[in-house]
């Protein structure tokens, strides 16, 4: 091709030669296609940083250059060729993933606790102003803008403060520092007392869609207000108000959590789930509370990925790993069966099909989403397989999960300039591309999903394959989405990993985005990575109340995990050495007390 005009972009790869002399480089994308990188008098570099660090200088370039093999972003120009055969390309900044030649950074022992306690702090300091202010839920508002201000929105979401108290949550976990363990406390005692509806007749429990706040005056929304969803009670929101109190249930043993848990999910069983088929109904009619109502349009009797998959990653995993209870794994594997059963469609297409009738039917006219595939739901499903394949291994989670990884680079992700799609169609058009729904850019979210797929599939099953994937992904995340400015992260990033800052993709606080996505990122990379991959034994910490648990038991397994591959080496109990555990049950008996203590559990990669 002839290119008659200049453009800038982004291009990653593998450096295969270096020419000191003449100042150039070539290197592989990941799909093996060469290219040549002339460097220029401004050329500047830097190392991958994380939230809370500076500008880091990764000195002597030249011996990055001159290794084989090393990782790099280059992002130039491209300038006209004018009939030759090759295009020139000027690097203005390159990116390297670590401080040394072929390092990455985020496989550091501390890179990801460090991002979450940062991301974490920044939530409490713009939803509350902490630690100015204390924590006080009353002032959340969902919208957030890019700084962390909030500006005329008055609007609280059950869902998005439930994603923050998981975010919470998730950083106490791994740091132990109080004020986010005060933070998940707050609100989820905020959710409770506001977000709650107990239905005494049915002895269930529903969450609504959230309050607006006006003054001292507060007016309760039953039904989503969300296009999408409007006017009905949508399973998801449902799944996602159990998100926050399941993980900070993990730490507490707070035993009114657990009861709101249960009467939620009984409200699953009784009124979402096909009485004469399997799986969930995605939304329900607010008054009758049955899915076929006419009113509900194009969400009459449909199912759908958030209505069967989204329990496990949401909280179902996390009670399971908090109660160790028959239930809970029960049903993790017969939502893990449905997924299996009828989410496959490689007849027709590289991608999942992810919304159906009420018979599992293929449903492929609804609203925006009609033949389309949201390529992170894709990543889920093989994360959450792997999770799964721990606790009840089958041949078919894991042969499903092995075809998702194995499809999904090519047909998802940016093999020229790193990272991974949001919405493409399911069938191609034109070429031998997915063509893009609205835009190439790039959402946070989906990143995560690639970055733990391929995380724990490397860490479990050992495809070197895996690994490239895990490293492309996570270099990719940590090079772009970090605002080392506001701190957080970003919603999108256009193709070539710029921010892109317009409408409500600019905020840090929205409908689609809070605290969740972001700190379960960090809070899973550090397991899989620092007890997988790297074997670094990594402190957990709990704060358990007095018989909170049963028997006084307490599970502290960070994840489901292969059987055998961690073990508790060390307890302590209000900082005093503690012995009475079972290291390989990965449980900790606790004293008999009435009152409430701190627990910090070392957890060890097993050598063997």
């Amino acid at each position: 091709m002839n290119i008659n005009f200049t453009f800038s972009d982004t291009i990653a790869g593998y450096i295969t030669g270096y020419n000191a002399q003449e100042r150039w480089f070539t290197l592989e994308t990941s799909d093996n296609r060469p290219f040549k990188i002339n460097l220029i008098a401004s050329t500047y570099a830097r190392s991958v940083q994380n939230l809370t660090e500076g500008w880091q200088d990764p000195g002597d370039v030249s011996a990055f250059l001159a290794t084989n093999g090393q990782y790099v972003y280059a992002y130039g120009t491209f300038y006209p060729n004018a009939g030759a055969e090759e295009v020139t390309f000027e690097a203005q900044q390159l990116i390297f993933p670590g401080k040394e030649p072929k390092v990455y950074r985020h496989e550091e022992q501390n890179w990801w606790i460090t991002q979450i306690s940062s991301i974490a702090s920044s939530y409490l300091k713009w939803q509350f102003d902490y630690p100015k202010e204390e924590i006080n839920y009353k002032n959340y508002r969902t919208m957030l803008h890019l700084g962390g201000s909030k500006k005329g929105d008055y609007l609280q979401e059950t869902d998005t403060i439930s994603r923050m108290v998981y975010g919470f949550a998730s950083a106490y976990l791994l740091t132990g520092k109080d004020e986010f363990l005060e933070g998940a406390e707050l609100g989820t005692e905020y959710l409770r007392d506001h977000m709650r509806f107990y239905d005494q007749d049915d002895d269930l429990v529903y969450w609504y869609h959230g309050l607006k706040v006006e003054g001292q005056k507060e007016t309760k929304l039953l039904t989503s207000e969300f296009g999408d969803d409007l006017d009905s009670l949508p399973m998801y929101e449902q799944i996602y108000a159990l998100a926050g109190p399941t993980q900070t249930y993990r730490i507490t043993g707070d035993q009114r959590i657990r009861d709101d848990i249960d009467k939620t999910i009984d409200l699953f069983e009784k009124y979402f789930k096909d009485p004469n088929g399997i799986g969930y109904y995605s939304h329900l009619h607010p008054i009758t509370l049955d899915a076929h109502e006419e009113s509900l349009a194009h969400n009459k009797a449909r199912k759908n990925w958030n209505s069967v998959g989204d329990h496990a990653p949401a909280y179902l995993i996390n009670l399971y790993l908090a109660s160790g209870e028959q239930k809970h794994a029960d049903f993790l594997e017969y939502t893990f069966d449905t997924i299996t059963k009828y989410f496959p469609d490689y007849e027709n297409s590289p991608f999942v099909q992810e919304k159906f009738f009420e018979d599992w039917s293929k449903d492929q006219t609804w609203g925006w989403q009609q033949n389309r595939a949201v390529v992170g739901h894709n990543l889920k499903i093989a994360w959450n397989l792997i999770r799964q394949q721990s606790l009840t291994p089958k041949d078919e989670y894991l042969a499903f999960a092995k075809k998702i990884a194995e499809l999904m680079p090519a047909a998802g992700s940016d093999q020229q300039r790193g990272g991974w799609y949001d919405v493409v169609e399911r069938v191609q058009k034109t070429g031998d591309k997915h063509q893009f729904v609205w835009h190439d850019r790039k959402a946070w979210w989906q990143q995560e999903q690639a970055i733990l797929a391929y995380l724990i599939m490397y860490g479990v099953l050992g495809d070197k394959e895996y690994e490239k994937q895990a490293r492309e992904a996570a270099a990719f995340y940590n090079a772009f989405f970090l605002d080392n400015d506001d701190g957080g992260v970003y919603f999108n990033v256009l193709g070539n990993g710029m921010p892109y800052l317009l409408g409500t993709e600019r905020f840090k606080g929205s409908h689609s985005m809070s605290a969740y996505h972001s700190t379960e990122l960090c809070y899973l990379s550090a397991v899989y990575i620092n007890l997988l991959i790297t074997k670094q034994p990594t402190y957990f910490y709990f704060k358990p109340y007095a018989n909170g648990w049963k028997d006084n038991i307490l599970r502290v397994s960070p994840d489901i995990l292969p059987q055998g591959s961690i073990f508790i080496s060390e307890v302590w109990i209000d900082d005093q050495p503690y012995t009475d555990f079972d290291a390989y049950g990965l449980t900790v008996k606790l004293p008999e007390t009435e009152e409430r203590i701190r627990v910090k559990v070392l957890i060890s990669p097993a050598t063997n």
